[in-house]
């Protein structure tokens, strides 16, 4: 997991002027680019505890890892020139790079960043924040996650209705299984026990009806903007 990275921010070098919360880019003691959002920088939000966005970029990421994807940039809790918060290796995108074909079509590269996003509760998937490094299909920007209420709002409505693949099938039982050991614990700790509480209950109804559900019908289910 991410603990086997321990990244020290040496400068804070630009910053991604169109994010909502503070988003800066960084460089590491090492020399690698990292993508830092400190806690200090985050706006208030009338359903997301503040404060809290950080630790939900992390065990977004951690979720993933669980689930034996690669498809979240290695993201860590770190410190900065700003104060506590996450800190996430800089990705170099293709720029060639169009998401929109691949949603359109409801290409099957993205069943797993789909599945990421029910089981985490991902209430901004937007097309922004699907992308490519050339070769590997990325999702970022995971702070309005792990909510206990249905949060989803999502992108990737074509899969509605749609079982799962089996691969996914598989990723829910290995996330499932880690969850009752020390990422269930990592999440109380970071976020609480209801937050726990829900995450393993979304999994767990995945697996018993492993079918992509529905647009909702009382809220919007689609992130604004949308891309």
């Amino acid at each position: 997991m991410s603990q086997s990275w321990h990244p020290e921010i040496a400068d804070v070098v630009g910053r991604f002027v169109d994010a909502s919360n503070a988003t800066l880019l960084a460089t590491t003691t090492s020399g690698d680019k990292v993508v830092y959002k400190p806690t200090a920088g985050e706006r208030p939000l009338w359903d997301f505890p503040i404060e809290t966005l950080a630790a939900r970029e992390v065990l977004t990421y951690e979720v993933a890892v669980a689930m034996g994807h690669e498809i979240v940039p290695e993201t860590v809790l770190g410190d900065g020139p700003y104060g506590p918060g996450s800190i996430q290796r800089f990705v170099d995108i293709d720029p060639a790079f169009d998401p929109v074909g691949l949603v359109q079509t409801g290409s099957t590269r993205l069943w797993p960043i789909a599945v990421l996003d029910l089981v985490t509760n991902n209430a901004d998937r937007k097309l922004g924040h699907l992308i490519s490094d050339g070769e590997q299909l990325l999702g970022i920007d995971h702070g309005l996650t792990f909510h206990p209420d249905d949060k989803l709002r999502t992108v990737l409505w074509g899969f509605s209705e749609q079982p799962l693949p089996a691969a996914e099938l598989l990723a829910l039982a290995e996330l499932g299984s880690a969850l009752d050991n020390k990422l269930g614990e990592r999440v109380e700790s970071l976020l609480g026990s209801d937050e726990r509480a829900a995450l393993a209950g979304r999994v767990a109804a995945l697996q018993r009806h492993p079918i992509h559900p529905p647009p909702p019908d009382d809220r919007p289910p689609v992130p604004w903007p949308p891309y």
